[in-house]
């Protein structure tokens, strides 16, 4: 991926991740995508092939014959366009609430980028058409329910298609306009298709792979969070660090059980709020005995799905593809399956399983900076000094028991279930969107309880520092965390109006500005 200034240029081959998110949140006139050259004479080398295949009167998948299971029903030349017309009329059959602006434009440009190989035979006119909806804040309305992940996004990729025609709804400038409408209002047009071109709009995977740029940086984000979520936690029930220690992590040695590890020292370096080294108590419970091992494992899924997703951003995934023999210059329709979100699908129920347990695994650290059993009464009951008057943070175990268990819910795997579709000619699909946005929902539920873990663990430093001084030191990294925290919320003497403060420290974590300001000091 070039980039020059506020441009990004596509080529099909190397888009990234966080490209996706750069252009996925610009405003309209801040990132312009262009394509290359080369980008351009693929795309016009497989319009032309397009064209060629109607004239010869050739019999291929999509375009010369029906869709699914009318595969085998020949269009006649003069209703190759109404064909592809229709493929929009008929497919957008999207439901519930609209899909969040940066989903939409993160699913053109992932489409677009994909066209822009020169596979699907779209025309260049077509593709720019796309690009320009991007680069002038043209964003149609997508209902997020509706796509089963194969053949592709069809219903959520139809919806995108029928602005390009001028039909649908789009918005634009805060309104939300008919297609047309929004169209003129930045001065484009819409457009009448041609051959392949409706299929190569829909046949895609760019629905989930969006849902999966976004969902693996929100992931990385929360991961980060959550170890120092969990360090201030550490040192806010005297914890002891051994378990932190690199000789046994070289034991067993997973890569990210020891970055975890290694992240965790650097977060409590210098901290006095921890048992000695050599203290006749040297264990701590699992929840922070075992972070590296768990949040460590977390992390796998993390990656792999970083792995899965940066792969599908520059893949072919519609249906049937053109190749070209480079030396006698002729061109073939190939049909194959490469629009089955299978391989995104297990990513993302990976994702939500991962994800699902760092929520777990923190709401068990809450309940013991809660609890004064558990926190063998280091602690005032529940966090306050005044029990029975004042209930204190007693509720915040509750709000994160029940994100926890929504979160138990919401991961059933989506990937392992199928229903057949188009008369059973399509007799397996992935589920992909919706193992996607299940995984994004409970990245939500976690951002949350990480903030109810942060809010109290912050509380329950301040009783700590009432015994130890006010000098007392934290961590390298939990020194920042706590003052940003404190910074937007006070230490609660008393009951008070809770939410708001925990509503604070959620944007904190959503936002990344904790896990910035800790990586400002300590380093990534």
């Amino acid at each position: 991926m070039n980039t020059t200034a506020s441009t990004v240029w596509l080529d099909g081959r190397s888009l990234t991740i966080e490209t996706v998110l750069r252009v996925a949140y610009a405003s309209p006139g801040e990132v312009r995508v262009r394509l290359t050259d080369e980008a351009v004479r693929r795309v016009r080398r497989g319009e032309e092939a397009v064209a060629q295949m109607v004239r010869e009167g050739r019999v291929v998948y999509g375009i010369t014959t029906g869709f699914g299971a009318f595969k085998d029903r020949i269009i006649p030349p003069d209703e190759v366009a109404a064909l592809q017309r229709n493929i929009l009329y008929s497919h957008a059959v999207g439901m519930g609430a609209p899909f969040e602006r940066e989903v939409v434009r993160a699913m053109m440009l992932v489409r677009a980028n994909t066209l822009a190989t020169g596979h699907s035979g779209i025309r260049l006119k077509t593709l720019q058409l796309l690009l320009e909806m991007l680069n002038r804040g043209v964003t149609p309305v997508v209902p997020r329910q509706g796509s089963l992940g194969a053949s592709g996004d069809l219903a959520p990729l139809a919806h995108v298609g029928l602005v390009l025609i001028g039909e649908g709804e789009a918005e634009v400038e805060g309104d939300v306009l008919p297609g047309r409408e929004a169209l003129k209002r930045v001065g484009l047009e819409p457009i009448t298709l041609t051959a392949k071109e409706g299929l190569a709009i829909t046949n895609g995977t760019a629905l989930m792979t969006a849902l999966g740029c976004l969902a693996v940086v929100e992931a990385e984000n929360a991961a980060k969070v959550a170890d120092i979520a969990a360090a201030l936690s550490l040192e806010a029930l005297r914890g002891i660090a051994n378990a932190f220690d690199p000789r046994i992590h070289e034991l067993r040695p997973f890569p990210r059980q020891k970055r975890v590890a290694a992240h965790m020292r650097r977060l409590i370096a210098g901290s006095q709020f921890l048992r000695p080294p050599d203290s006749p108590d040297p264990q701590d419970a699992y929840s922070l005995r075992c972070v590296p091992q768990v949040h460590g494992a977390c992390l796998d899924a993390i990656d792999y799905t970083r792995w899965v997703v940066d792969i599908e951003l520059n893949s072919v995934t519609d249906n049937p593809l053109l190749f070209w023999d480079e030396e006698t210059g002729e061109v073939e329709a190939v049909s194959g399956g490469n629009f089955h979100g299978e391989p995104l699908a297990i990513a993302y129920d990976y994702l939500g399983l991962a994800l699902t347990e760092l929520g777990n695994i923190s709401e068990r650290r809450l309940n013991r900076l809660v609890d004064a059993c558990a926190n063998r009464h280091l602690l005032p009951e529940f966090l306050t000094e005044h029990g029975g008057l004042n209930s204190g943070f007693m509720l915040t175990q509750y709000t994160a028991a029940a994100l926890a268990s929504e979160n138990k819910a919401l991961v059933h795997p989506a990937s392992a279930d199928s229903i057949p579709t188009s008369a059973n000619w399509e007799d397996h699909v992935s589920n992909g969107p919706i193992a996607a946005r299940q995984a994004r929902r409970i990245l939500r539920n976690l951002e949350g309880i990480l903030a109810l873990e942060l809010f109290a663990a912050a509380q329950a430093i301040d009783f700590r520092r009432r015994s130890m001084g006010e000098t007392a030191r934290l961590g390298k990294g939990t020194q920042v965390a706590y003052s940003l925290i404190r910074e937007r919320v006070p230490f609660l003497p008393t009951d008070a109006p809770m939410y708001p403060h925990i509503e604070a420290v959620r944007e904190l974590v959503h936002s990344g500005r904790l896990r910035q300001a800790v990586e400002a000091e300590i380093g990534t």
